[in-house]
């Protein structure tokens, strides 16, 4: 497990995927994610069966804060797409909890993805791609270190109509551990 502040990073558990189902059903949670269509829980049992073959670094992992004596789970998360020549990878997050909305933990999350990706993977160079809409997703990529170094014009297609992603990156050379 990685341990932040008041987070923690675990592996994903079959257990998990009812909560994700509700949560990825839910349009208003899936507004900036890169699917369009509601999941059934068969669906999501593939999804998890594939996730499991993947790379252990590349698994995801899910997103859990302190609740009395125990955690609880409020979204997932993961570093994808790792590219051992360039030392480069792709970095998400989503908080299906909407009840952790606007609380520092997209921000907590990133960081704790950046320590890892720099600390234990060896990463030169961490991305993300972002809607430039979700203001709050942009503002706490913001505060976690990335900054924006490319806009990709209508490069999804969504309710209707084609948007724009934001490439936001962090260089390990720009990174400060946190103390």
């Amino acid at each position: 497990m990685l341990y932040g502040k008041r987070i923690r990073l675990r592996g994903n558990e079959r257990s998990d995927l009812p909560k994700f189902v509700e949560w990825l059903n839910d349009p208003e949670v899936r507004r900036y994610l890169s699917m369009s269509m509601p999941i059934s829980q068969a669906t999501e049992e593939q999804w998890f069966e594939k996730m499991l073959k993947r790379p252990p670094e590349e698994q995801m992992l899910g997103i859990e804060i302190k609740d009395g004596e125990g955690w609880r789970l409020i979204g997932n998360s993961d570093i994808f797409e790792i590219n051992w020549r360039v030392r480069s990878a792709e970095v998400g997050l989503f908080i299906g909890d909407k009840s952790c909305w606007n609380k520092g933990y997209g921000t907590e999350v990133m960081r704790l993805l950046l320590c890892h990706g720099f600390g234990t993977l060896n990463l030169n160079r961490i991305f993300l791609r972002v809607d430039p809409e979700n203001l709050g997703g942009i503002h706490a990529y913001e505060k976690a270190g990335f900054v924006q170094e490319a806009r990709l014009r209508e490069a999804d297609f969504r309710e209707g109509k084609y948007s724009d992603y934001l490439i936001m990156s962090v260089l390990r050379s720009e990174w400060t551990p946190e103390k």
